[in-house]
């Protein structure tokens, strides 16, 4: 091995035999810097040897992501103290992101979070943390390391400690500034005595600031404590120096300044730190539903233990007002449970023997006795937490303008600073005590830290919301995309209609109606699709005939042999592709069944139509209002499906989509969404089955239903919890507003800047008189930082128009 070699272990997935493994094989040796390459199918596994100095771990992964197989990493979440600003952001992710195996680095400045995304084996958190502290930051450990109540008490110490340093500050700072305006001197050296009084105050208030300051000098990296620094430093150096009348007079007394100055800036972080808590609110309202204890069902006897002790087939019981601690199934008692804390939806459920319940719900009325079927992070809870963590550490596009900005701003304020102080001292012939002054209010008061938070607190708190709201946005960029959607396309089956069909008409021709729906039943018990249950249902108590060679056609039917007969039970396509002759009788009872949405299931032995079962789903009662709500907002209703057009139209006609894509087999819809994606148009897909997740994943935004598959809520980027259609018209509705939210925060932090660095730069001097003291400064850049975090928190009591009237609003 070389000295600069790495070894790489990538968890590959999609790949089902050797060719896939040649292809993913190719795919990375192809790239320049990897020295090798095996893999191995059967593990799923890629060895890769490569040199960390020309290639990366993200190269790596985009190279087997375009040969069409995928990775899966290790993930994890990260608390790092000591961050103030935006440039505290992007030396963190720098740091973690040049450690190798690192895939990718996202750090929230408003929840304080870094989540990681690596390769196990390459490296570990131990490194992650010796990364993190060599730059200056603390390592608070991972968020599964700490619980809530040891979290909350190092805040409400941290903030402890700011309201002494502040109140110090501005405490004697406002009546040493009274008593230097008034002039009033005493008996002895004022100066000397202000010396003596604001040093051990003022280094007591500003120590942190300082040494964040150091330690970001030390790593070669400038942030807003850097500043802030070299603003306070100047000032109390030269009021030292006046005191000495070295080089400088008693002119140049700054002791209130600097006190004022850092006081405020104590109290703007104050502020922050207790806005930015309350940002993930909504988060920590989930961490706290989760119940301690159970108490168990063991040998007829019921048993308190710990939460983590409960194992699945479990009978758990739970008593009137007691929260559900697992995802199961009640087996016995009955009662009304409080879901709005998952779903959203303010009515409590009603629910009995057979019923699903979900755990961290509350149970109002009745004895429960619940059968677990998911426990600890298997429950959906858990995996709404999980979701909702890891969308809060991500980023919308529109946050990368911000980071450019941030990337040279600490630089072109330097210049401006330095540009300012030249200008009035030695071209305009002002006094060195204005042009100081200058100087260091600039340094104070430009601050990108009101930047740094305004994409992640909207962020973080919008899809906080969300999730009290009943909807799981995956993501920064979902949130984005969802904006500028114009069309909505539905899969009709499980999404606009209940997915329960029901086998409403039998219609036998040539066979009577019992043998008819035997055949049907006896073949249909070989397939797990929807319409075979419905059929399987109505044929409830008939003898029910083995079936050989049984086959199932993609969209169109199945087929086999039964009592040596070769039997079909499908679509119009599927008849005439077997030689099938469909008779006036036949396409007359299709036609009416189609008219009336029906799906119609023809039925043929030995190549003559036995008869055509008709089948209903249920139109959702809440379709229609979706439909109209989307109407309204200028957003275009597609419905996607496998039916034939004439019973499409009927269901489509029903919910109010005037536009049908219709003979969709299961693979088209998302080459349909494409089309649509060709023809210009944002598109978002809704669906809720397995054969919906290409289109999911095709989508501009994919929103798949909580009821739905596992498959379809992986591909999605949005989950409605409550399986609701006006909930994905609330999604949009949300994603737009968060990012109206967001755009709002970057302005007012762009103004912010450009409208009061002039005015400190003296802009308004020669015209008004009119100047910017230090102090008020550093008050001015804590509120910017303030009022967009503030600004953000609002999104906390926003209700979704398509939500307002079943929430009372």
């Amino acid at each position: 091995m070389k000295n600069n070699e790495l070894t790489a272990n990538i968890r590959v997935t999609g790949m089902t035999c050797a060719v896939c493994s040649a292809t993913v094989g190719s795919a990375l040796k192809s790239i320049p810097g990897v020295h090798g390459a095996e893999v191995d199918p059967g593990r799923g596994i890629a060895t890769v040897r490569f040199d960390p100095s020309r290639t990366t771990m993200a190269t790596l992964e985009s190279a087997i992501g375009d040969a069409g197989y995928g990775v899966i990493n290790e993930k994890v979440s990260i608390k790092v103290g000591g961050m103030t600003c935006a440039m505290c952001v992007k030396a963190v992710e720098m740091a973690l992101g040049s450690l190798p195996g690192v895939v990718s680095v996202h750090v929230n400045l408003g929840t304080e979070r870094a989540r990681v995304e690596y390769v196990r084996g390459l490296v570990s958190i131990d490194d992650m943390k010796l990364a993190i502290e060599k730059i200056g930051y603390k390592y608070l450990g991972k968020d599964d390391e700490e619980t809530k109540e040891v979290e909350d008490r190092r805040y409400r110490k941290e903030q402890r400690t700011r309201i002494i340093r502040f109140s110090l500050g501005l405490g004697i700072g406002i009546p040493l500034m009274v008593f230097m305006q008034l002039h009033i001197m005493p008996p002895f050296d004022m100066a000397y005595a202000m010396l003596m009084l604001t040093t051990p105050v003022f280094l007591f208030i500003s120590y942190p600031i300082f040494l964040a300051a150091f330690r970001s000098l030390r790593h070669l990296s400038l942030n807003m404590d850097v500043m802030y620094s070299m603003g306070m430093g100047v000032a109390f150096v030269s009021s030292v120096l006046g005191t000495l009348r070295i080089v400088l007079d008693r002119d140049f007394l700054f002791y209130d300044t600097v006190l004022m100055l850092a006081g405020f800036l104590t109290l703007g972080r104050f502020l922050e730190a207790r806005a930015r808590g309350k940002t993930d609110q909504a988060i920590r309202r989930l961490m706290g539903l989760r119940p301690k204890t159970a108490r168990v069902e063991k040998g007829g006897v019921e048993v308190e233990m710990d939460i983590e002790e409960v194992e699945i087939g479990d009978v758990v019981v739970i008593r009137p007002g007691e929260s559900i601690p697992v995802d199961g199934t009640v087996v016995s008692g009955e009662g009304h449970i409080d879901e709005s804390m998952i779903t959203g939806e303010p009515v409590p459920a009603y629910r009995s023997a057979g019923s699903s319940v979900i755990g961290g719900t509350v149970n109002g009325t009745g004895l429960l006795k619940v059968k677990a079927l998911q426990v600890g992070k298997g429950t959906m809870l858990s995996r709404i937490i999980g979701l909702v963590e890891e969308a809060q550490g991500s980023r919308p596009a529109i946050q990368k303008v911000a980071d450019r900005v941030v990337s040279f701003f600490i630089p072109v304020v330097l210049i401006i600073a330095i540009a300012a102080f030249s200008f009035w001292f030695i071209v305009a012939g002002e006094p060195l005590l204005f042009s100081l002054t200058t100087l260091v209010s600039i340094l104070v008061i430009a601050c990108p830290c009101a930047l740094g938070l305004a994409t992640p607190t909207a962020v973080t708190v919008g899809i906080g919301r969300g999730a009290e709201l009943g909807i799981l946005i995956k993501n920064g960029e979902a949130l984005q995309r969802s904006r500028s959607i114009d069309t909505f396309v539905f899969d009709k089956t499980g999404t606009l209609t209940e997915g329960k069909p029901v086998a409403e008409e039998i219609v036998p021709l040539g066979a009577s109606p019992e043998e008819l729906l035997g055949v049907a039943a006896s073949l249909e018990k070989g397939s797990e699709h929807p319409l075979a249950a419905a059929v399987m249902e109505r044929a409830k108590g008939l003898e029910l005939a083995p079936i050989e060679e049984f086959m199932a056609v993609g969209g169109k039917g199945i087929k086999g042999r039964i009592n040596g007969q070769k039997v079909l039970i499908g679509t119009m396509d599927m008849m005439k592709e077997n030689g099938v002759q469909i008779g006036k009788d036949a396409s007359l009872v299709i036609s009416s069944m189609g008219s009336k949405g029906f799906t119609t299931l023809i039925v043929a032995r030995e190549g003559v139509v036995m008869g055509v079962i008709g089948v209903t789903d249920k139109v959702r009662s809440t379709s229609m209002e979706a439909v109209s709500e989307l109407r309204s907002m200028g957003i275009r209703s597609i419905m996607i499906t496998g039916d034939n057009e004439i019973t499409a139209r009927a269901v489509a006609k029903k919910v109010g989509i005037g536009e049908v894509i219709a003979n969709v087999l299961p693979a088209g819809k998302a080459e349909e969404v494409r089309k649509l994606q060709s023809a210009g148009r944002s598109v978002a897909f809704v669906g809720d089955g397995i054969n919906d997740a290409p289109a999911l994943a095709q989508a501009d935004v994919g929103i798949a239903q909580g009821s739905g598959t596992d498959v379809a809520m992986e591909s999605g980027d949005i989950i409605l919890v409550n399986s609701d259609l006006r909930d994905a018209v609330a999604s949009v509705q949300l994603s737009r507003k968060v990012m109206r939210r967001i755009e709002l925060n970057i302005f007012w932090a762009f103004a912010y800047n450009m409208a009061l660095v002039p005015v400190a730069a003296g802009l308004l001097h020669p015209l008004f008189g009119i100047t910017l003291r230090p102090e008020f400064a550093g008050l001015a850049m804590a509120m910017s930082s303030v009022t967009v975090v503030t600004l953000s928190l609002m999104l906390k009591r926003y209700v979704p128009r398509a939500m307002k009237d079943r929430r009372g609003v």
